[in-house]
């Protein structure tokens, strides 16, 4: 398998023309993963229109009155029924297709659990946008023809993102891009009337809204999945891939926190409070987990410390996919999480458990002359004291030891037996191969110890105190970390340029007087009249509160206001012509803090309050 996203620009040959691929995107690299997602796009196709055929059947249903068209509209349901199953289940599976997703090294390590990207259907927005330059802005809607392909191209490319760093930075700059559309298209006074058409994770549903709300939310969504996949796919054998998988499960859990306490009324089941609370404990878990290998692949033969700080570790493990399995377990989820999750869940909750139980015992039975260490270290490991052992009489650390292993080896069986019983997982050989490895090092470790004259009672093993050295770090997305050019600026500064502001469109001549012009400005960007003296040439054809936007048919939109002070003064005899607006809405927010550098428009400040003040409410239109 291979993920060959590059970091550069692929330019692709079809019939002889050139086109140029944007960074960060995959669309044209045939790689095992683009295949997936084609193939679950057609899948969500296919159940898309049996969904419809069963909308259309159930309502000639509800209509009919005559019984054999009743009679042949219900066998007719039955087999829509049978197919929309039968393609629900193909889908799970290839959402639950984990292998897809892992490390490309031979070494083996437990698989992590990724998400799919939600899929979407490419929409053309360009009438829409043309219409409404036209209408709102009054502005020749064939001067932006290549801003609104731009645009179109950007979302048509955020489909498929490569996984990899380059495939982030264009979700969120697409992402971004979409706090500019809002504020230029999308007007509290009319619709847009375009239609977002986005697909549930894990079960293909489809759900349609015209509310950009619900595509910002899935785009957020899709943040958080490719990361997931990113951290999937580290080498975690070295200390740079896990630490690696441990930032990007971070940011993934950051991405579903902040799209949970943000967004509220999801339309589709994965974007729901419920599913995203699970996604946000899986990926915790998953970083605790990186946690513990980090340790483990850190300790040294015979360590005291280390081997009983990994057995913690890995306790704390087994108790996070606890909780994980919890949050897949209520009445919203559990039919809806794929089986080979809760599976999986399952296992590692079994697994670590066990690998805390054989990291003690290995502390007890092959750390010599530590028996006071052990006794003081034990007291804080075990989540009781042992009954009838001394800990300082070697038999008694040793049937202790023997007691650990043996609480390892049965949780290492219920792990291989619940492993058994997924097919999914079943077709998972590292996973196989871990488990088996963890299994048979139990088994010898208890062969070594075990003696044949051993009559003495059988020990009863405390269970082991979760504990670790370094908690996850959820991270919320950096908006700001990613800079973006309005693609369409050249409409104007959104202070006045927006589709929440309404104004007038104005032509004034000014010949300049011997007192001057008679007005004042302010600001920039645009420039607005201040005040106009009364008796001044200005009086007859400007007021306060009016912007200016042309001087002599130059575009000053974006003028400072020495720029527009300079060309007011340059005038001639013949004087000035000027074209103003006047707003009609006080509704006009200050953009302080979005600078023009340059070709570039930076808005860190104004996004970064942005996203902390709003919440988008996504609701059905």
């Amino acid at each position: 398998m291979s993920d060959s996203g590059s970091d550069e620009d692929i330019t692709a040959e079809d019939g002889g023309s050139t086109e140029s691929v944007r960074k960060g995107c995959d669309a044209l690299v045939s790689t095992q993963r683009s295949k997936l997602q084609q193939r679950r796009a057609k899948l969500n196709q296919q159940i898309n229109r049996e969904l419809r055929l069963r909308s259309g059947a159930e309502n000639l249903y509800r209509a009919s009155s005559n019984p054999k068209v009743k009679e042949t509209v219900a066998l007719e349901l039955s087999f829509v029924n049978s197919n929309l199953q039968l393609l629900k289940e193909e889908l799970e599976e290839l959402n639950s297709s984990m292998n897809v997703y892992q490390t490309e090294s031979e070494t083996v390590s437990v698989p992590m659990i990724p998400l799919g990207l939600k899929e979407t259907k490419e929409i053309d927005m360009s009438v829409p946008l043309q219409d409404f330059i036209s209408e709102h802005y009054s502005e020749d809607a064939s001067l932006y023809l290549n801003e609104i392909r731009d645009f179109m191209e950007l979302r048509q490319a955020m489909r498929t993102p490569s996984r990899n760093e380059a495939g982030q930075e264009l979700l969120m700059d697409y992402y971004n891009q979409l706090y500019f559309l809002d504020q230029r298209f999308f007007s509290p006074h009319r619709s847009l009337g375009v239609h977002f058409h986005w697909y549930d994770s894990l079960t293909g549903v489809p759900s349609v809204q015209r509310a950009l709300a619900f595509e910002k939310g899935s785009v957020l969504f899709n943040i958080g999945a490719l990361y997931t996949q990113i951290g999937a796919r580290q080498d975690r054998s070295t200390l740079t891939g896990i630490q690696n998988a441990i930032d990007a499960f971070q940011r993934a859990a950051g991405a579903f926190l902040y799209l949970q306490e943000n967004f509220s009324h999801a339309p589709s089941l994965d974007m729901s409070s419920p599913a995203l609370s699970m996604l946000v404990r899986l990926m915790v878990a998953q970083v605790q987990e990186c946690v513990c290998e980090k340790v483990i692949l850190d300790m040294q033969d015979n360590n005291l410390n280390v081997l009983l700080q990994a057995a913690q570790e890995a306790a704390r493990v087994s108790d996070v996919y606890s909780l994980v399995l919890q949050a897949m377990s209520v009445p919203l989820l559990k039919d809806y999480v794929p089986f080979s999750w809760i599976s999986m869940v399952q296992v590692k909750t079994h697994h670590f458990r066990a690998l805390a139980h054989y990291y003690t015992a290995v502390a007890l039975c092959d750390c010599p002359g530590e028996l006071l260490n052990i006794s003081v270290s034990l007291i804080q490991v075990h989540t009781r004291r042992p009954e009838k052992l001394n800990l300082h009489d070697p038999e008694d650390k040793r049937r202790l030891g023997k007691a650990h292993l043996r609480k390892a080896i049965i949780r290492h069986e219920e792990a291989l037996r619940l492993h058994s019983v997924c097919k999914m997982l079943r077709k998972m050989d590292i996973l196989q191969e871990v488990l088996s490895h963890a299994h048979a090092c139990s088994l010898e470790k208890y062969s070594e110890i075990d003696q044949e004259d051993d009559f003495c009672e059988v020990a009863e093993a405390p269970e082991i105190q979760s504990h670790t050295q370094q908690k996850p770090d959820i991270k919320t997305p950096d908006f700001s970390g990613v800079r973006v050019t309005d693609i369409f600026q050249r409409l104007g500064p959104l202070s006045v340029f927006a589709a929440r502001n309404r104004w007038v469109r104005r032509h004034a001549c000014l010949v300049r007087g011997e007192a001057g012009l008679g007005l004042t400005l302010r600001g920039d960007s645009p420039v607005l009249v201040a005040g106009v003296l009364p008796g001044g040439c200005a009086e007859a054809g400007l007021r306060e509160g009016d912007y200016i936007v042309a001087v002599n048919g130059a575009d000053c939109r974006w003028a400072e206001h020495a720029e527009v002070v300079h060309a007011l003064k340059s005038c001639t005899e013949r004087g000035l012509e000027l074209d103003v607006i006047t707003l009609q809405s006080h509704e006009v927010q200050s953009c302080s803090n979005v600078v023009p550098t340059g070709s570039h428009l930076y808005f860190t400040a104004l996004l970064e309050r942005f996203f902390s003040l709003r919440k988008f409410v996504m609701y059905c239109t």
